[in-house]
């Protein structure tokens, strides 16, 4: 195929918003003159994309938040099917987002639009029937992971294994000094970084345990330095969220996005479960991993999970090779010991960075030219 595809696409939040950009940045170098449309975030929008509703939009936590939405969502879903079924793209690429995406891709498919999803549901860590709906939803997938496609075609659903586009993203050796340079941080520094999320349940639920823990470590460590990254629009709640976990005279230092940056210049993370921490991995830091979620969408999410691990660096590694801190479980103190022992000990913080290195190099498998040649098949074949 040489002729620019005409695309629609959804990106759901921060992390959707950016693999949608980096696929985006990967089919223009294919196809330079690619449009696309639809729902998504600045991220892509910088690619030229037009979004017909922003991506925050589909930002909801959990079930909970997603049934007070319900009516919006739907009504939102329900007008760019219409326009999509009037303008017919040549491909729709659902990403992620499998609970708004899949109620659009499948009427979609139905009337002969050919759909492709961008991320497999993690159906091997929860919620497996999920693979019914994706394979009336998706005439192709899109896989991060390498084990995916072979899970998937039990199943009958085309996939391709395209790896992760930020392990071709993030350097092998990321650029620590560089990063610190550009946030203010000395060399000599012992930096914590905090990522609570960001969506605004998530500052609400899991800020103030990682906020706290924060404070403890200080106690004990008192020249830490600690850097937080915003998400867009979450600046106000975030510093709320530092006065009343009591945390107003830390030396820490609030930045608006740049998480990257603030990955690379840390010495440990404490991070909230979710694509973060397997940016965390990518950038080769030791992390302690936290997550806390209302009681209801506890009491949901816990009976339909089927591993021992939460966060994906323990997932894919098929190991705790990362201290994680669930519901209850996500107290300060506890959170703060585990950070605090990964800077005591540089034997287990070396063992980790080969093993994240190896997983890096699992992933990089230049995403987008694998995306774009999937694209290419499923578009001659149709």
């Amino acid at each position: 195929m040489t002729q620019a595809p005409r695309l629609a696409m959804v990106a759901g939040e921060a992390s959707g918003d950016q693999l949608a950009s980096l696929l985006l940045a990967g089919l223009r170098d294919r196809w330079p003159g690619t449009h696309a449309v639809g729902i998504g975030g600045p991220q892509m929008r910088a690619q030229g994309f037009d979004a017909w509703w922003p991506s925050d939009k589909l930002s909801v936590f959990g079930f909970v938040d997603a049934l007070r939405h319900y009516r919006e969502l739907v009504g939102i879903r329900n007008q760019l099917r219409e326009r999509l079924l009037k303008e017919r793209p040549d491909v729709f690429i659902g990403i992620d987002a499998p609970d708004f995406n899949f109620g659009l891709e499948t009427p979609l498919k139905a009337a002969g639009i050919r759909t492709v999803h961008f991320v497999c549901p993690s159906i091997w860590a929860w919620r497996g029937e999920r693979v019914k709906k994706l394979a009336a939803a998706a005439d192709h997938v899109l896989c991060l992971y390498p084990f995916e496609p072979a899970l998937l075609a039990q199943h009958g659903v085309a996939a391709t294994f395209v790896g992760h586009p930020m392990a071709d993203k993030v350097p092998l050796d990321p650029p620590r000094a560089d990063a610190r340079q550009s946030l203010g941080l000395a060399a000599q520094d012992t930096v914590v970084a905090l990522l609570p999320g960001s969506r605004r349940s998530e500052i609400r639920h899991i800020a103030p345990a990682l906020l706290q823990a924060a404070v403890q470590m200080a106690q004990h460590r008192p020249e830490l330095r600690f850097v937080l990254p915003i998400a867009p629009g979450l600046r106000p709640l975030v510093e709320q969220a530092v006065v009343e976990a009591g945390a107003s005279r830390l030396p820490l230092q609030l930045v608006d996005g740049r998480s990257h940056e603030v990955l690379a210049a840390c010495d440990v993370t404490l991070i909230a479960s979710g694509t973060a921490t397997l940016e965390a991995a990518l950038y080769k830091r030791p992390m302690v991993i936290v997550y806390r979620l209302g009681w209801l969408n506890w009491q949901l999410m816990r009976r339909m999970a089927y591993q021992p691990w939460f966060g994906l660096p323990n997932i894919l590694l098929k190991d705790f090779v990362v201290p994680e801190f669930i519901q209850d479980a996500a107290e300060p103190k506890a959170i703060a010991q585990a950070a605090l022992a990964w800077l005591d000990d540089a034997p287990r913080q070396e063992r980790l960075q080969r093993q994240f290195k190896d997983l890096h190099l699992s992933l990089r498998q230049d995403t987008a030219a694998r995306s774009s040649d999937a694209l290419a098949t499923l578009l001659q074949n149709a």
